[in-house]
Parts: C-alpha cells; sequence; structure tokens
C-alpha cells in the first residue's frame, strides 16, 4: 500500500467487534507492559493519594517503560472531561467533579515518594470553571517545585477556549488562561492537535484546528523562549499529504518538538482504526520532521504525548 493511503473501514454501526480488531492489530504494536513491581508501586501511590495519572486513566502502553525512567503524567481536577472527543478513553460528562482541594499537595507529595524528575501535568477539559482551570495547573507547579525543586514540569493543557465572561471575548479569556500558566514556567508548553484539518470534526467534538494552532502562537508570544510542542494520532483515515501540511502549520506558529503516534481504539463506542502506519512509515515522517525544523521529534507506532517528554534530541 502506498505510504498515508487510507485504508477504508466500516461504520461503528457495522464495526467488528474489539476482539476481531485486537487480533487484526499488527505485531509492532504488542508490547509487554513493564515490570509489575515497578506498575504496582505507582498504582499503589496514585491510589493512597486518590489521585489520578493519564498513563492509568488513558490506558497507555508505555507507562512501564516511563515509570521506570522515572517520568509520570498526572491528569488534574477529575478524571471526568467536559468535552466529548471520539478517540479518548478519558471518562465524560456535563457534570465534572468539584475540585478537589489538596489535589495539588498530594501530586506533590506523589511526585517526591516516586523520586519523579520530570512530570507532565495534563487535565481534561474543564469549561465549567471560571479560568478553564489554568489556575490550578500553575497551583500544582507551585506545590511540586515546593516539595521537589530539581523536578521539571511540563504542562500538556486544553485550549482554554470554554467559558463566558461579561467582560472579555472569548478569544481575550484564552490568552489570559495561557499567560497565566505560561508566566509559571513551565519546562514545556505542550497542546495536540492530534489529527488534520479535515478530520479535526469527527474525532475532536469541541475542539478546533485554528484554535489549537493559536494556542501555541500565543505561547510564543508571551515568551518566545519557550519550548512549544505538539501531537498528531495517526490512524483516522489521514493522508502524507496532510501530515506534512499539518506538519507544515505547526511549525508556522514556532511549534518546537512534534510527536507522533498510532491511534489505538478503545472500544466500540469510539472511532474505528481506519490505518495501522507502519513503523517504517513513521520512521519517515519523524525524518521529514526534523528536516522542517523541529527539534525533538518523537515517532512511532507507540508514541505519545510524553513519550521520553524529559529527553532532548
Amino acid at each position: 500500500m502506498p505510504f498515508g493511503t487510507a485504508q477504508p473501514s466500516p461504520s461503528l454501526t457495522s464495526s467488528p467487534s474489539r476482539t476481531a480488531e485486537i487480533e487484526s492489530m499488527p505485531d509492532w504494536l504488542r508490547r509487554p507492559i513493564g515490570k509489575a513491581s515497578e506498575l504496582s508501586t505507582v498504582q499503589k501511590i496514585i491510589k493512597k493519594k486518590q489521585i489520578h495519572t493519564i498513563c492509568e486513566e488513558g490506558r497507555c502502553p508505555n507507562r512501564g517503560e516511563c515509570y521506570a525512567q522515572k517520568t509520570a503524567t498526572f491528569l488534574l481536577m477529575g478524571p471526568t472531561c467536559t468535552r466529548a472527543c471520539a478517540f479518548c478513553q478519558v471518562d465524560k460528562g456535563h457534570a465534572p467533579m468539584p475540585l478537589e482541594p489538596e489535589e495539588p499537595r498530594k501530586v506533590a507529595e506523589a511526585v517526591k515518594e516516586l523520586g519523579l524528575r520530570y512530570v507532565v501535568l495534563t487535565s481534561v477539559a474543564r469549561d465549567d470553571l471560571p479560568d478553564g482551570g489554568a489556575g490550578w495547573f500553575v497551583a500544582t507547579m507551585t506545590a511540586i517545585r515546593q516539595l521537589n525543586p530539581e523536578t521539571q514540569i511540563e504542562v500538556l493543557t486544553p485550549d482554554f477556549w470554554g467559558g463566558h465572561s461579561p467582560e472579555m471575548t472569548t478569544a481575550e479569556l484564552q490568552r489570559q488562561r495561557i499567560e497565566t500558566i505560561v508566566k509559571a514556567k513551565p519546562a514545556c508548553y505542550n497542546h495536540n492537535i492530534e489529527t488534520v484539518r479535515r478530520l479535526q470534526a469527527p474525532v475532536r467534538r469541541g475542539a478546533k484546528y485554528e484554535r489549537s494552532l493559536e494556542v501555541l502562537r500565543i505561547v510564543k508570544m508571551i515568551n518566545p523562549n519557550m519550548p512549544t510542542k505538539s501531537g498528531l494520532m495517526l490512524g483516522h483515515g489521514e493522508t502524507e499529504a496532510e501530515i506534512i501540511e499539518t506538519m507544515a502549520d505547526l511549525r508556522a506558529v514556532g511549534c518546537d518538538r512534534l510527536t507522533i503516534g498510532q491511534y489505538m481504539r478503545p472500544s466500540l463506542e469510539h472511532l474505528p482504526v481506519k490505518k495501522y502506519w507502519t513503523p517504517e512509515e513513521f520512521y519517515k515522517l519523524g525524518a521529514l520532521a526534523r528536516k522542517m525544523g523541529f527539534s525533538h521529534v518523537r515517532s512511532a507506532p507507540l508514541v505519545r504525548s510524553s513519550y521520553h517528554a524529559g529527553e532532548q534530541e
């Protein structure tokens, strides 16, 4: 099959069973989860603190490897998202949990107990909060730094587009929220564009292509020296030309780092996989990304947003 062409896929109503899809999964997507002892240690601390990680909530295939390398991604503001993206494993709902006042402290303590050197903070979309949760990111960063001054912190934020204010436009609100986080000086600001322009509507309900580019543009406008990062999931029916166009759009807004990985369907309620891209195709895309000027590129089937986040090229 030519590089970048998409395989036809049945609709959700006629999708094969999950078992059939797993059986057709290529060998390069099958890997051991990691050492049981390392997984158990992290899981016990997470459960004890009553906090969440996207590693567990999203069932990331790399969590064992990342735990072993002293990195983890914490999911802030509860496990329920106010958006309903068709690819995501995280629970959805219009009535998310109230913020847990002790969450920043608990996350900071977990970072210390686990001896983490590099932490990624992400969150569900909280369009119900006045600031979209921007202040909660900062509160958690502050708590982590108080207990773990040597730990670097990357943020992976939503687009901060939701909410209303009688004094400010939605665009002004978005900029204010992003600025709140940028001023807290994370090691890297990540916001995922997820898929190509044509597929945004079916894949990212409630999000928009240009809006995501604007997040990364705003970060660079506020602090040109802050590294920015974005990620793509392949397998929704995109073409090579569309992927290259998306990479060019990301570079046009100054995006420095890029992750590219394979979408894997969490359940029959999620979008079906239309193509499993090969390791060779991922390698080729990674090489193209480097030629386009991305300073830090991770492109492979099992790559996720925070994969080897603490490493530099």
